[in-house]
């Protein structure tokens, strides 16, 4: 029986005695909306993070008076002031496409979700491919964000969704051979597994076995996958200073915001698929720490590495689109080949 199924069970002792499929629908529609107040929640918390970093990290506050503490409640306003915004659809767009293409997107991204494992139990779908899935799955962006750019029908939108596919598609390379690591110390690509196969101490964790092959196929993983979220120094599809908003410029409302959330989901899929394949899962660092949550240990762990991602962005520059390029095909993915073939040899040897 999947785990979900059964942590249901366990959590809805009455939900047993339903038929399976009626069961498996209802839990499938508690963990989608689960999963969607969970990526609204996370995006609002970390745009106020991001806006309190940004002010400290520049000798500044940040926002203090909207909502009282640190002003709180000021990314809750912006979030009214935008849905409250009209949705506007340029003449000349081709309307379906610019329609679809934050759905999509944002779909996507959360469908990403479904192969994560936040503890021993909790797993939405245990995919004996779980790792496969989430980068196969992830790709719909590009795809979507295309889509947006081309029917703005806006050339600095197209230039934007132009960019953002030849830079996603360039990284997406560095990211799946410094993964391939892990999965060859593993042996499986199941995520669950992954996890468990690290049980132990801190010195069991992926990144420090076989050192110091996984720990720099972590680092190039780091890299890559800011370059996969259109993150600070990889932002050149949203260059405000070369292309107005990228992909984005058309978009106002409701469809811009969901561009938004998709953004910050990918920023936790990323800093969540590295603390599943890297640093243990839901595993405590020390066995005598085994008394905290799992969850915690997870979420700890995430999100520690998203906040490394909104400091990074207040500190690099920019790169040149190629700079950017050289930095995938001629630095990064040459050695993700050759720890590949290190760590090949190791568990030969």
């Amino acid at each position: 029986m999947e785990p979900i199924l059964q942590f249901f069970y366990n959590l809805v002792p009455g939900l047993a005695d339903l038929p399976l499929w009626i069961a498996a629908t209802i839990v499938g529609a508690i963990v989608v909306v689960a999963m969607f107040t969970y990526i609204a929640l996370f995006a609002l918390i970390g745009i106020w993070l991001e806006r309190k970093i940004s002010g400290h990290m520049q000798d500044r506050l940040g926002p203090m008076e909207v909502g009282g503490w640190h002003g709180w409640a000021q990314t809750i306003a912006d979030t009214v002031k935008l849905l409250l915004k009209e949705d506007i659809v340029p003449d000349k767009a081709d309307k379906p496409l610019f329609r679809f293409a934050p759905i999509l997107v944002f779909a996507a991204a959360l469908s990403a979700f479904a192969a994560i494992p936040w503890s021993r139990s909790f797993i939405p779908a245990n995919l004996n491919v779980g790792l496969l899935y989430i980068l196969s799955i992830s790709s719909l962006v590009v795809i979507g964000i295309l889509m947006g750019g081309w029917a703005s029908n806006n050339k600095w939108s197209l230039y934007g969704g132009m960019r953002a596919v030849a830079q996603i598609v360039s990284y997406e390379i560095p990211v799946s051979l410094s993964l391939i690591v892990a999965v060859l110390i593993a042996g499986t690509l199941d995520m669950q597994q992954i996890v468990l196969n690290q049980s132990g101490s801190i010195l069991s964790w992926n990144v420090f076995r076989f050192f110091p092959f996984p720990f720099i196929a972590f680092f190039i993983y780091f890299i890559a996958s800011l370059a996969e979220v259109n993150r600070t120094p990889f932002d050149l599809p949203e260059a405000e200073s070369e292309l107005v908003a990228g992909f984005q410029t058309e978009y106002s409302g409701m469809r811009w915001s969901f561009f938004m959330l998709a953004e910050y989901a990918d920023m936790f899929v990323v800093a969540a698929i590295a603390t599943t394949v890297f640093l243990g899962g839901w595993q405590a660092p020390f066995e005598f720490l085994t008394f905290i949550p799992a969850a915690f240990w997870f979420l700890g762990k995430a999100l520690l590495i998203v906040f490394v991602q909104m400091w990074l962005r207040w500190t690099l520059p920019r790169l040149r689109v190629d700079q950017l390029m050289y930095t995938a095909w001629k630095v990064l993915t040459p050695f993700s080949f050759a720890l590949i073939v290190f760590v090949s040899l190791w568990k030969i040897l």
